[in-house]
C-alpha cells in the first residue's frame, strides 16, 4: 500500500493525440502500478451491498467502487484538454480507453500507411556536417522506435548499417579504421555510435588545443 500510495504522485504521461502506441504503453503500466488495470480491463459491475453487510462486504465494495473511480480520474489527468471534451461524457474508464483505442490506434491499413512514411523518413534521412553522432543516432532511434510501436520489426543491424552510409566525409577514417579492426556487418549499435562519439571528442580536443595555441602565439 505505501508503494502503491508513492507512486500515485507520480504524473501519468499525458496523451495529446500524437504518439498513441507510445502513450498506450507507458499508461497500461502507470495504471497496473497503481492496481487500477482491472477497472479497465473488465468493467466489473460493483453489486449493491446486502442488508446486514460484512466489514469484509464493506471493505471490498469501497475498494472495487474507488478502483473504477480512481481509473476514470487517472484516465481524465492524462490527457489533453482538447482530447478531455471528448471523453468527459463517458461513463466508465473502460468506455474511455475504448473509445481513445479506436479513436488513435487505426486500423491495419492506417498502421501500415504510418509504417510506411517512418521508414520514407528514416531512408531520406543524413547527417548534417554540424550534427553530432548522438544528435544524429537519437533522431533515427527515434523514427525506428515508433516504427517498432506500431508492431514491425526494424533491426539494429539496419541502423548500423543507415549510419554508415550517411556520416559525412570527416569520419570516412574512423570506418576504414574500423572496417579493419572489426567485422562492421556484425558490429553493434551501441559500439558503432561509442567508436564514433570517441573520434568526435577526439576532434573536438584537438580543435580547442589548436584555438588555444593559436590565441597564446598572438599573445
Amino acid at each position: 500500500m505505501e508503494t502503491e500510495t508513492s507512486f500515485s504522485h507520480v504524473a501519468s504521461p499525458i496523451f495529446d493525440g500524437d504518439n498513441y502506441q507510445a502513450w498506450v504503453v507507458r499508461m497500461t503500466v502507470h495504471l497496473e502500478a497503481l492496481d487500477l488495470w482491472e477497472a479497465i480491463e473488465e468493467d466489473y459491475d460493483v453489486p449493491p451491498l446486502p442488508a446486514n453487510p460484512t466489514m469484509t462486504q464493506l471493505k471490498n465494495h469501497k475498494e472495487r467502487k474507488t478502483k473504477k473511480s480512481k481509473a476514470k480520474a487517472y484516465l481524465f489527468s492524462a490527457v489533453s484538454s482538447t482530447i478531455f471534451t471528448r471523453i468527459m461524457n463517458l461513463e466508465s474508464a473502460k468506455d474511455i480507453w475504448d473509445y481513445l483505442k479506436k479513436e488513435y490506434q487505426g486500423n491495419e491499413r492506417t498502421k501500415n500507411m504510418k509504417v510506411l512514411n517512418l521508414i520514407r523518413e528514416f531512408e531520406m534521412l543524413k547527417m548534417k556536417e554540424t550534427e553530432t553522432i548522438k544528435d544524429y543516432s537519437d533522431k533515427l532511434l527515434g523514427i525506428v522506435n515508433k516504427v517498432r510501436l506500431l508492431g514491425k520489426d526494424f533491426s539494429d543491424e539496419r541502423i548500423v548499417q543507415k549510419i554508415l552510409v550517411t556520416l559525412p566525409e570527416k569520419y570516412e577514417s574512423k570506418i576504414s579504421s574500423l572496417e579493419e579492426s572489426k567485422d562492421l556487418s556484425s558490429i553493434s549499435l551501441a559500439e558503432l555510435v561509442n567508436a564514433l562519439q570517441a573520434q568526435e571528442q577526439r576532434r573536438m580536443i584537438r580543435k580547442e588545443e589548436s584555438m588555444e595555441g593559436a590565441l597564446q602565439a598572438k599573445a
